[in-house]
C-alpha cells in the first residue's frame, strides 16, 4: 500500500512536470507569432492564454483517454504485469517532460505528441519487444513532419501573397484593408469554428457531421463578417502622405520588367549600332525598376501603414485566442493521459483500454500548462515570433490562418500532423513569400534536427527512467 501511496505521488509530480514542460514549449503555437508581430506584449499573450488553455483543458478536456495514447503498442501487452505499465507511464512523463524542458531552454519548438510517443515506444520495445510496436503508426506520425510544414506553408504563402497584392501593392492600401476585411473575417471565424468543433470541442462528443459543421461554421462567418464590416469603419488611421497618393501601380513595374526580358531576348540577335542601343534602353529600364522595388519596400514599411496593420492586429488575436482554447482542450492529454492510467492501475489492478480522467486531474495539467508558459514560454515564443523571420500583424495573421486551416483540412482527411510543425511551417511560408533571403535558415536547420530526435531522444530517456523506478520498486 505504501508502494502504491508512493507511486501515486511520483506520477502526480511527473505529470505536473510534463504539463509545465507542455506550457513552456507547446503554448508558443498559439501566441508566438502575436508576440513576435506586436500585437500583443508578452504579458498580455501569457494572460490571454492563461485564460483560454486552462479554460480549454477544464472545460472540455479529455475525460476519458486512451491507456497507450495514439495505438503504438496495445494495452494488452500489459494485461498480465500491469505494473509494468505504471513504472513505463511514469518513465514516459519523466522522459518527455525533459526533453521538452531541454527544448525550451534553447527555444526549440518540438511536439509535445511525438515527445510522449517516442518515450512509449522506449519502454513498450523493452517490455515487450520491438514487434510490439505498431510501427505503421510511428510511419505516419514521421509523415507529418513533411507533410504539416509543406501543407501549412504553402497555404501561408498564397495567403500572404494575396494580401501583399491586393492591399500593399494597391494604390490605397487603407481602404483596400477595409473592403477585403469583411471577408476575411468570413474565412476566419468559419475554419476557426470548424477547428473548435474538430479539435478543440472533440471531447464532447458533438458528433457533428461536415456538412452540419460547416453550415454553423458558416452563419457564424457570416455574423462576424456583417459585424466587421461595422467595425473596421470605425478604426481611424492617419492620412497617407503625398509621395503615397503618387504611388506607382504594380502594373508599371510588371511592365517594366516584362520590357527588360524582351530587350535580353532581341540583344541575342541585335548587330551593330541597335545592340549597343538595345544595351543602353535596357540598362535605363533596370535602374527605374530597381528604383521602384526600394521604393515599394521603403513605402510599405513607414509609419502611415500602420493603419493597415491596426485593422489585423484585432484579427489576428482573435485567430490566436481560438487556437490556445483548441491547444489546451487537446494536448492536456499528453499529460494526463498517462497518469490516468498510472492512477487506474494503481486504484483496480487492472490494465484497461481506456482511462478515466478526473476533473481535478484536467485541473492539474490546465495549471502546468499555464505556469510552464509564464515562466518558460518566452523562449520557444521568442524562436517562432522573432528568429525565423520577421513579423508584422499581416504577416502574423497570415500564419495563424494558415495553421488553422491546415488543423482543418488534416482532420477531415485524416493526416497526421503536428500543430508545432505545422506552425513552423506556416511563418517560414509567410517568409518565403519575401524571398529565401527573409529567412534565418540556421535557426530553421536547428528546428528541424531538434524534430529529428524527438522520438529517439524520448525513447532513450524513457528506458533509462523504466530501469531505474523497476530497480527501486
Amino acid at each position: 500500500m505504501a508502494t502504491e501511496t508512493i507511486l501515486m505521488a511520483i506520477a502526480l509530480v511527473f505529470g505536473l512536470y510534463m504539463a509545465w514542460s507542455i506550457g513552456a514549449n507547446d503554448v508558443a503555437n498559439a501566441m508566438a507569432t502575436s508576440v513576435g508581430s506586436g500585437a500583443l506584449t508578452l504579458k498580455r499573450a501569457v494572460i490571454v492564454a492563461a485564460v483560454l488553455e486552462f479554460s480549454g483543458a477544464v472545460l472540455v478536456g479529455t475525460h476519458v483517454s486512451e491507456t497507450v495514447r495514439q495505438g503504438i503498442i496495445s494495452p494488452e501487452v500489459f494485461k498480465s504485469t500491469p505494473m509494468l505499465l505504471v513504472y513505463g507511464m511514469i518513465a514516459a512523463l519523466l522522459a518527455a517532460g525533459i526533453w521538452l524542458q531541454l527544448a525550451s531552454y534553447f527555444g526549440l519548438p518540438v511536439s509535445t505528441t511525438h515527445s510522449i510517443v517516442g518515450s512509449i515506444i522506449g519502454f513498450g520495445i523493452v517490455i515487450a519487444g520491438i514487434e510490439s510496436v505498431h510501427w505503421h503508426k510511428v510511419a505516419e506520425i514521421v509523415s507529418s513532419w513533411v507533410i504539416s510544414p509543406l501543407l501549412s506553408g504553402t497555404i501561408a504563402y498564397l495567403i500572404f501573397r494575396l494580401i501583399r497584392k491586393r492591399i500593399f501593392l494597391s494604390q490605397h492600401p487603407v481602404k483596400a484593408t477595409k473592403k477585403l476585411t469583411p471577408y476575411l473575417v468570413f474565412f476566419v471565424f468559419m475554419i476557426l469554428t470548424l477547428v473548435m468543433v474538430f479539435k478543440g470541442l472533440k471531447n464532447l462528443r458533438l458528433d457533428l457531421s461536415f456538412s452540419a459543421a460547416l453550415l454553423v461554421a458558416g452563419i457564424v462567418g457570416s455574423i462576424a463578417a456583417v459585424l466587421s464590416s461595422w467595425l473596421v469603419a470605425k478604426v481611424k488611421v492617419e492620412a497617407l502622405p503625398e509621395r503615397m497618393r503618387k504611388f506607382q501601380s504594380p502594373k508599371v513595374i510588371k511592365n517594366i520588367e516584362k520590357s527588360i526580358r524582351n530587350l535580353g531576348k532581341a540583344e541575342k540577335f541585335a548587330e551593330g549600332d541597335v545592340e549597343g542601343m538595345i544595351i543602353t534602353v535596357k540598362n535605363d529600364l533596370q535602374v527605374i525598376s530597381k528604383s521602384l522595388g526600394k521604393g515599394e519596400e521603403i513605402d510599405q514599411s513607414i509609419d502611415d501603414y500602420h493603419g493597415v496593420e491596426k485593422i489585423f492586429i484585432y484579427l489576428q488575436i482573435l485567430s490566436a485566442a481560438f487556437v490556445a482554447f483548441a491547444h489546451g482542450a487537446n494536448d492536456v492529454a499528453n499529460a494526463v493521459g498517462p497518469l490516468a492510467a498510472v492512477i487506474t492501475v494503481l486504484k483496480s489492478g487492472i490494465v484497461s483500454m481506456k482511462s478515466q480522467v478526473p476533473l481535478w486531474i484536467l485541473a492539474l495539467g490546465g495549471v502546468g500548462i499555464v505556469f510552464g508558459l509564464a515562466t518558460w514560454g518566452w523562449r520557444v515564443i521568442e524562436t517562432i515570433g522573432k528568429k525565423i523571420t520577421e513579423l508584422t500583424p499581416t504577416r502574423g495573421f497570415s500564419a495563424e490562418f494558415a495553421t488553422a486551416t491546415t488543423i482543418v483540412f488534416a482532420s477531415k482527411l485524416g493526416l497526421p500532423i503536428s500543430t508545432t510543425h505545422t506552425l513552423v511551417g506556416a511563418v517560414l511560408g509567410v517568409g518565403l513569400a519575401r524571398g529565401i533571403s527573409a529567412l534565418n535558415l540556421r535557426t530553421v536547420r536547428d528546428i528541424i534536427l531538434s524534430w529529428l530526435i524527438t522520438i529517439p531522444v524520448g525513447a532513450v530517456l524513457a528506458i533509462i527512467f523504466y530501469f531505474i523506478l523497476k530497480s527501486i520498486f
